[in-house]
């Protein structure tokens, strides 16, 4: 007598089969892979697109003007992914990066000594150390702000960009700095060379975006700091329970971001040899874009250089793009909100994905979920 076949015990409620989990694991990790590509993704395909639809566009000329302009949205951008990694935002870097500008115009075009009735005109190389100052003390406000009075980062720093944009205005009367070339006999010219130099034939803002990139790789691979912003950026709680500097590290973040947003006011106004109080508007935009595009989470702890950077050329080439094929000004302003909401979108579906991922590759192997 043949003895009877036990038939296979029947899945726990809410588990699926290992056959069918590892399928759907598959699946949801193919689904994972595409969304941390969407940045290479969006870059290639509008590349692709506005080659199609301009004749110029791939052009040497034309792709070393886009790539300056996206080396001031890079620069901005890596110091605002500092911050996002912490799981803060910056909304006063645009504002910071007029602000610096303006600093710039009033001191190069002399700063007036009332005590000794005498005009103080310092070098080039000082009036950029203090306008970075300027950011850098901006920044600080902000870390104050938001570690000893616990105001939260959207506040305080959309309340900052306010302050100093105003600052810009009071200290310009509302008007523009029209002249910064300087006068070779006050020794304060070469402000230009920022804006316009071209060592080794790329423009200053694409040395100074790669210099910067390397020095914010390093810090976050080799350094403690980085490895206390990751942690912090992951779990507030558990990194100070484990010693991390919590207060210290969300402060530093604040004050690298104030002074790469002056950076990169010094060099847009080097560029237009003026500085104006309104320049940098919606920079802060676009460096938010740019930085969750390239797969920095909102919720902090994930972010990476390479990815800010993708991130940086993409709305960089989008708002570029824009402007060579004519779109006016307010409907590339509406486009960019849209993508800013798109990109927050994708954010959250990755991570929901990566959670439902998790939980069926645990099915997959035989455990239980967390």
């Amino acid at each position: 007598m043949t003895p009877r076949e036990t038939p296979p015990a029947p899945a726990p409620p809410g588990h699926s089969p290992p056959g069918k989990a590892t399928a759907e694991a598959r699946r949801l990790s193919l689904v994972n892979g595409l969304f941390e590509l969407r940045a290479p993704i969006a870059l290639a395909a509008m590349i692709v697109t506005f080659g199609l639809l301009s004749d110029t566009f791939l052009s040497v000329p034309t792709l070393v003007m886009v790539a300056k302009h996206i080396a001031i949205n890079a620069v901005i951008a890596l110091g605002v992914l500092l911050v996002v990694i912490k799981g803060g935002i910056d909304l006063s870097v645009g504002s910071i990066a007029g602000l610096s500008g303006v600093v710039a115009g009033e001191l190069l075009e002399g700063l007036g000594l009332g005590f000794a009735d005498a005009v103080a005109y310092p070098p080039v190389w000082g009036v950029i150390v203090l306008c970075v100052a300027v950011g850098m003390l901006v920044g600080l406000v902000n870390g104050i702000v938001i570690t000893r009075f616990k105001v939260p980062p959207f506040i305080a720093t959309f309340g900052m960009l306010y302050v100093a944009r105003g600052i810009a205005l009071l200290i310009s009367g509302g008007s523009t700095y029209p002249n910064l070339g300087g006068n070779p006999e006050l020794g304060n010219t070469g402000f230009e060379v920022l804006g316009n130099g071209r060592p080794l034939g790329l423009p200053v803002a694409i040395w100074i975006a790669i210099l910067l990139a390397v020095a914010v790789t390093l810090v976050l691979t080799r350094t403690p700091f980085g490895r206390w912003l990751y942690a912090a950026g992951g779990n507030e709680r558990a990194a100070e329970l484990s010693g991390v500097p919590i207060d210290r590290v969300k402060t530093a973040v604040y004050v690298i971001s104030g002074a790469c947003a002056a950076l990169a006011g010094l060099v847009i106004a080097s560029e237009l040899t003026s500085a104006t109080p309104l320049a940098g508007e919606m920079y802060e935009l676009n460096a938010i874009t740019a930085v969750i595009l390239g797969g920095a989470a909102l919720g902090g702890g994930i972010g990476t250089v390479r990815g800010a950077l993708i991130g940086a050329c993409a709305v960089g080439l989008l708002a570029e793009s824009l402007m060579l094929m004519g779109v006016s000004e307010f409907w590339q302003i509406v486009i960019k909100g849209i993508v800013l909401v798109l990109v927050v979108m994708l954010d959250q579906g990755r991570r929901r994905f990566q959670r439902r991922g998790a939980a069926v590759s645990a099915m997959a192997a035989g455990r239980r979920p967390d």
